[in-house]
């Protein structure tokens, strides 16, 4: 099967959409597929692609969001349209689409080629944030966009809810992979844990990008616990007044590959603090690598953490709340053994490659509903 991948965002970048879409291409070249990606160039990326990408990349130009730079948007030219017909694929895939995906969505229609919108990004809280409002145009065009496709894909129950009510048809549920080799309980590391730790009995952490939406500032009441040391993991337009409003927290800034693993396994508790997630990428991460959560019970999350088992679920928005919850999974070691132990097994199995193969179900699905309608 010959895929275009058309994606908002790809490696070099470092968020939730780029790494999906390296893992698709990843898994489609595993399983035999041709796959074609289609990206903003970035100011650090290459002109054609990167060592990362297992296919090749094709790379549009584009420009920073406004009061977001790490975020590229895709200006309008040909060489997208120039790219999707030179590939000539069966199926376009399209990953939080947008700017860029709703003109591949017009060019697979153009070309008669079945679409699948893989929908990952609460885009209208993102116009609320950094654009100060916004947010009903935004999701007019998330509508008009997912309705054009032959399937749209949530990751969580809760993205599923919210498409469904905002009038997007036909949207099917696919969760996120998690590398469980990658991130794993025996990467805790004692010697880093006493560093990070430094003589406290309990260490919190928080992975993620630094930005409002994520409401990091929630770690206030936690760091102050007395025995409790909160590490920062991550970078974002937020860090600096982050470390200014949290003075108590050590900020890490961005790390990656076996030494981001090493940091999650050594954690007594993860805590995620922003409400607006259609699907936490972070959490699953730590709990593969055996680690509690701490999560607000809002998107996501709900579908990940099972509250009183593998972590806990607490009010969004409330920072005392995550005080609470921290201060209660400190007192029992046993306890954060058994929820870690729980979550561990809760997500284990659900590689890249099992919820690869369930998104090229999707795709025969797609491809077989458009046979159907041509015969």
């Amino acid at each position: 099967m010959r895929v275009a991948l058309v994606t908002e965002s790809f490696p070099p970048d470092v968020n939730g959409v780029a790494h999906c879409a390296l893992e698709t291409a990843r898994h489609l070249v595993r399983r035999g597929h041709e796959p074609l990606v289609i990206a903003p160039l970035g100011g650090a990326a290459p002109a054609s692609g990167s060592q990362e990408s297992p296919c090749p990349v094709v790379r549009v130009p584009s420009m920073p969001l406004p009061g977001y730079p790490q975020v590229r948007i895709a200006l309008p030219g040909r060489r997208l349209s120039a790219a999707l017909a030179e590939h000539r694929p069966d199926l376009v895939h399209l990953a939080s689409p947008f700017v860029l995906g709703a003109r591949a969505m017009a060019a697979a229609a153009r070309l008669r080629v079945p679409a699948v919108a893989v929908y990952q990004t609460d885009l209208g809280r993102y116009a609320r944030t950094y654009l100060g409002g916004g947010g009903a145009a935004a999701w007019r065009r998330i509508k008009a966009v997912h309705a054009a496709a032959d399937r749209t894909l949530a990751p969580s129950s809760a993205a599923l809810r919210d498409l469904t009510e905002h009038g997007v048809p036909r949207v099917h549920l696919w969760p996120r992979g998690v590398d469980s080799e990658r991130f794993h309980p025996g990467r805790r590391d004692a010697v880093l844990r006493s560093s990070l730790a430094a003589g406290r009995e309990l260490l919190v952490g928080y992975v993620g990008r630094l930005a409002p939406e994520k409401d990091v500032r929630l770690l206030a009441e936690t760091s102050r616990l007395p025995g409790v040391r909160t590490v920062v993991v991550g970078d974002g337009p937020s860090a600096a007044g982050l470390r200014t409003a949290l003075p108590e927290v050590r900020f890490m800034g961005r790390r990656t590959g076996d030494e981001l693993a090493r940091i999650y396994a050594s954690l007594d508790v993860f805590v995620h603090t922003g409400p607006y997630e259609t699907f936490p990428q972070t959490v699953q991460e730590a709990m593969a690598s055996g680690v509690p959560v701490v999560a607000p019970r809002a998107g996501g999350p709900v579908d990940l953490v099972d509250h009183g088992r593998t972590g806990l679920l607490v009010t969004p928005g409330d920072g005392a709340a995550f005080r609470d919850a921290v201060r209660f999974l400190g007192g029992s070691a046993e306890l954060r053994a058994r929820y870690g132990a729980a979550a561990r097994g809760a997500v284990a199995e659900r590689t890249w490659a099992a919820v690869g193969d369930l998104l090229l179900g999707h795709y025969e699905a797609v491809l077989g509903d458009r046979t159907a309608v041509a015969a």
